[in-house]
């Protein structure tokens, strides 16, 4: 007797996350669903498209738990100033100077991602940088971290930033010690530039989301958890339009910022509101500490963490800063001792210098932290050479995270870092920077660790582990084919696996 499904992978090594049945050959699908999960032979059973999988291994599709879609997509429509593109100030000027000669008068240059540790001159840009390179031209050219920024003189000119002008909550206008003036420099302001600054036509925004979604498909990722704390019901508009017009393709877990909770009630949106294509995620909470004291603080942080609470939000707090994560323990302890609620997991993103004290901390107010691997990769030498000795151990300490039972997660943030869940699966594992220097290498995990970090993990911790993460019939059929198995291949090979097919709802998005 045979069965109808639409689609039948088979002849694969299937890593289940399923205790119940952790390994199999083969998976049928229907409906966009996992139909059956089985062994040698199953297939035959059933009708429906058939794909040999050649003995390649299959897992639940990858899950970016943060990451921020339009920043990525804005990127890479911008002037490439990434590390891997540019090692000086001279290439940055060169490269803004080639996008002008194609520049239509007065339009705004945008170029992303330089980082001032791994530039010739180990310093910043500044205006006058800009103003060489592009003299008529506003630019704007923001720094890897997203964190800062920096304009050329006829940007701030028509920013209006001068030297009276007042620094907005948490923002940092770098000035001149003596004169005042600004430098050009400008930390924690891109919400307060973007307002200034025409924003990417629909069209480019779409052109460029369509980029991001053939990259995010190439890399196996079916799922995308967006942190942006800007995002607002518009956003949820625009993104409901290019998952209609087919330009985003992987489902979709939308935080907003917390400011816009009120507006987000008014609306009729309740907590998870949605469906398993595109779903409100958590409200956001930005914790800085640039300008030498917590913004907001700690009495705001309170309230605001009550308030979600109360309205049955999620909450994911931003905290990098051994002092932010601590205010953002606190502040989740304030609401902990009024609710005792176990199963409110509200998230602690990044978490990226954490003592023994706050890991106990966090754990017995039952938070989860979503961290990025791939930072100690990317960033590592950075920290080894600015990151105090006291704090450096401290750092993305992931094994610690697990045995402290905080159920870690893995995220990207990109466009901070680049895509590659193979790469950050590798760092988890083996815990060595670019450059191949160990980083604290008790902190590695087990690739059976790491690959659940960036699929079953990252389902819980947006509330889906009862819909994806996991290949178990019933769930929704999202898979990443991959070249070689992460839990067999030598730990030092993990980073060279490549993405063969990524799998939405049981079609077919991508292949190699």
């Amino acid at each position: 007797m045979t069965e109808k499904a639409d689609l039948v992978l088979y002849n694969a090594n299937v890593i289940t996350f399923d205790p119940a049945k952790p390994k199999a050959t083969s998976v049928a699908v229907r409906d966009g669903k996992i139909l059956r999960v089985a062994g040698n032979g199953a297939h035959e059973h059933f009708t429906g498209r058939k794909i040999n999988c050649n003995g390649k291994t299959l897992v639940p599709g990858f899950n970016d738990a943060h990451c921020h879609i339009l920043a990525f997509a804005s990127s890479l429509l911008s002037v490439d100033c990434t590390p891997s593109s540019v090692s000086s100030i001279a290439d940055i000027k060169d490269r803004i100077r080639k996008r002008v000669q194609t520049a239509s008068d007065g339009e705004w240059i945008r170029a992303f991602g330089y980082d001032e540790f791994y530039l010739a001159e180990r310093r910043h840009p500044n205006r006058s940088d800009l103003d060489e390179a592009a003299p008529n031209h506003p630019v704007k050219l923001m720094h890897r971290s997203r964190h800062a920024c920096v304009l050329n003189s006829r940007a701030m000119s028509i920013a209006g930033i001068t030297n009276e002008t007042q620094e907005p909550d948490g923002g940092v206008i770098d000035r001149d010690l003596q004169s005042g003036e600004p430098s050009g420099m400008l930390f924690e302001m891109n919400d307060y530039i973007e307002n200034k600054v025409p924003p990417i036509s629909p069209a480019e925004m779409e052109r460029g989301v369509k980029l991001a979604n053939d990259a995010y498909l190439s890399q196996g990722i079916t799922s995308l958890q967006d942190a942006t704390a800007t995002n607002n019901i518009e956003t949820w508009k625009l993104f409901q339009r290019l998952r209609d017009s087919g330009s985003l393709k992987p489902r979709l877990s939308l935080m907003m910022g917390m400011r816009y909770m009120d507006q987000l009630l008014e609306d009729g949106f309740e907590p998870r509101h949605g469906d398993n294509d595109m779903r409100l995620g958590a409200l956001k909470i930005m914790i800085s500490e640039a300008r030498g004291c917590l913004c907001p603080s700690m009495d705001e942080l309170r309230e605001m963490v009550s308030q979600a609470q109360d309205n049955g939000f999620q909450i994911a707090i931003h905290a990098i800063e051994q002092n932010t994560v601590e205010a953002a323990v606190s502040a989740l302890e304030s609401i902990y001792e009024k609710s005792k609620k176990d199963n409110h997991r509200h998230r602690i993103e990044h978490c990226s210098i954490c003592p023994d004290s706050l890991l106990d901390r966090i754990e017995n107010v039952r938070a989860l932290v979503v961290t990025q691997p791939s930072f100690i990769y990317h960033s590592g030498e950075r920290y080894l050479e600015t990151v105090s000795e006291e704090q450096l151990p401290l750092l993305y300490r992931i094994s610690s995270f697990l045995k402290s039972g905080l159920k870690p997660s893995a995220g990207s943030d990109n466009p901070v870092a680049p895509l590659n869940p193979m790469l950050s699966m590798h760092t988890a594992v083996n815990r060595k920077t670019q450059k191949g220097e160990a980083f604290f290498s008790r902190e590695r995990v087990l690739p059976s660790v790491a690959l659940e970090m960036h699929t079953k993990a990252a389902a819980y911790a947006s509330f889906d582990e009862g819909v994806k993460g996991t290949i178990i019939p019933g769930k929704l059929a999202d898979f990443t084919v991959l070249s070689d198995d992460p839990l067999k291949i030598a730990p030092e090979k993990i980073r060279d696996i490549k993405v063969e097919a990524t799998i939405v709802g049981g079609e077919v998005v991508w292949r190699s």
